[in-house]
């Protein structure tokens, strides 16, 4: 039987390849096992499902799991209390007549049938904490529950009387039977419902759940996961690859991000061998497959449009730091840094927020960039010039320096020095844009991209090229960045390098000019 990439978040019915979850499993039933409740709180695909899948599987022997969802359940379900237990009463039913969840009385099983089938309008979540005592104290074995999808419920009123509910009878756990643990999963923090609210919303919630415990296992695949699992791969289908370079290859671009770096591996395994691409498993093949996710529409991508369109200021903060360099502190108190953290699309390094990613920070690009392409002059000028730019399948980079550097002049020579110094490095990603589309892909060095360097290195059939785009701030500072990129140029073993300068010195000399730093060229172009 063939074996598929699991992409996370999906638990397939067919065997598949996964990164191997042991140890983390095992850090989750440390906490399970010390009576811990948690909030699984991760972003969009980032395997909170398929972990619960992994526990309830792990752990059945041990623990009688009530593993539910919130997933598709109606709005009306949270209008009244008495439909709301019915549901949550139904949902613990259907675990125990499927066999999911074993261990429990016979007693506590005809009552939960009963609750689950009545129209009784007393039923409220009393009777349901003293289902869930009976169904503890009776059973064979220490009970857990896991709800997934608590995100369709938490901003309700009667699931947050739920989760008080549930706290209330884990303070009296000592004297009153209850749930040994109690696991949810969730996109947003559910200690701290306030970032799922509008500001002005705030105060009408407060979060009961202050009960759980830190969750601080790490969810990310490393390299050495992303190893494992391609090495599995590698001797079922007998493939010559090397492992740990391709398991780095996809690490860099995506940081660990499950689904990013499951989905790349099954673009590699299903979706290249069709095109007959030769070289698969390789670097180009990771380049070739990334290509590939980021034209595609997925899941992931339309809720990251979503949740920018839903948060204007974190789309602000982050088209600052893509376009304008700009460097935010990491604030635990910010709205907006919580928020950004929270989705996935940030993460804290070294107490500065940055991108989390390649994959996120190139959509994000493309997506801005989209916003302008119907009204770029530059881009519309790039357009009627992208054929003269590629020879013998490679890009010529120097001409495109000079087309845009002429365009660039010809187009903005009436914009005052800030617009150009806020927007140069926007307008010549217009401009590469329809050189490369479709055959190309670009992404900027995160340690370099600040308000006066931005690295940029372009993959194009298999070539990189390496171009830094700076503002000119004294032949000191500029002496400096040559050293930086001559430097960057021997960790991609090239010979040539190009720079764009947007100098806005009033005797500037304009154009493309070639420099011989000893075995190396760079192209600089000055604008």
């Amino acid at each position: 039987m063939k074996k598929y990439f699991n992409t996370a978040g999906i638990c397939y019915p067919e065997e598949h390849y996964m990164v191997n979850m042991d140890s983390r499993l095992q850090e989750i039933a440390q906490l399970i096992e010390r009576g811990e409740y948690i909030t699984l709180h991760k972003a969009r695909q980032y395997g909170k499902t398929t972990t619960l899948h992994l526990l309830t599987e792990q752990l059945a022997q041990k623990y009688a799991i009530f593993s539910i969802s919130f997933e598709g359940i109606s709005e009306n379900t949270y209008t009244v209390e008495a439909s709301f237990v019915k549901r949550i009463c139904g949902l613990f039913y259907n675990a125990l007549l499927y066999g999911e969840t074993d261990g429990i009385s016979k007693e506590a099983q005809d009552v939960c049938k009963k609750m689950s089938n009545t129209d009784l309008k007393d039923s409220d979540l009393f009777s349901l904490s003293n289902l869930i005592t009976k169904i503890c104290m009776e059973a064979e074995k220490p009970v857990v529950l896991f709800i997934d999808e608590v995100d369709q419920a938490s901003n309700q009123k009667i699931f947050l009387s739920f989760l008080g509910m549930l706290r209330n009878k884990y303070l009296k756990r000592k004297r009153q039977p209850t749930f040994q643990s109690v696991i949810l999963a969730s996109v947003y923090d559910i200690k701290n419902l306030r970032l799922k609210m509008r500001p002005a919303s705030e105060h009408l919630y407060n979060s009961p759940w202050n009960i759980a415990a830190d969750f601080n296992v790490d969810m990310n695949f490393c390299i050495k996961d992303i190893a494992g699992m391609l090495d599995e791969y590698n001797k079922d289908n007998h493939i010559k690859m090397d492992v740990l370079s391709i398991a780095k290859d996809i690490f860099d671009y995506t940081f660990g991000y499950p689904f990013l770096v499951s989905r790349i591996c099954k673009i590699m395994d299903e979706i290249l061998p069709k095109r007959n691409f030769n070289s698969v498993w390789t670097h180009e093949g990771v380049i070739e497959a990334i290509k590939e996710l980021l034209l595609e529409p997925n899941t992931l991508f339309d809720d990251m449009i979503k949740k920018l369109n839903d948060f204007p200021e974190l789309k602000k903060m982050l088209y600052s730091m893509l376009f304008q360099g700009e460097k935010f502190l990491y604030n635990a108190d910010s709205f907006i840094c919580n928020i950004g953290l929270m989705f996935g699309f940030l993460k804290n390094s070294e107490g500065m927020i940055a991108l989390s990613n390649r994959i996120f920070e190139t959509r994000l690009y493309n997506l801005f960039l989209s916003e302008d392409l119907i009204t770029s002059k530059i881009y519309k000028s790039a357009l009627l010039d992208k054929n003269q730019f590629i020879k013998n399948k490679e890009l010529d980079m120097e001409q495109i320096l000079m087309k845009f550097t002429e365009a660039f002049t010809e187009i903005y020579s009436d914009e005052d020095d800030s617009f150009l110094e806020e927007n140069g490095r926007r307008f010549f990603l217009l401009y590469l844009k329809p050189i490369i589309n479709g055959i190309g892909n670009y992404y900027i060095e995160a340690r370099t991209r600040n308000m006066r360097r931005t690295d940029i290195i372009i993959d194009y059939l298999g070539k990189q090229y390496v171009c830094e785009l700076k503002i000119w701030h004294g032949k000191e500072y500029h002496e400096r960045g040559e050293k930086q990129l001559m430097d960057y140029l021997d960790y991609y073993h090239l010979k040539k390098g190009y720079m764009l300068s947007f100098n806005f010195n009033k005797k500037k000399e304009i154009g493309v000019k070639r420099i011989k730093i000893g075995d190396k060229v760079l192209v600089e172009a000055v604008v």
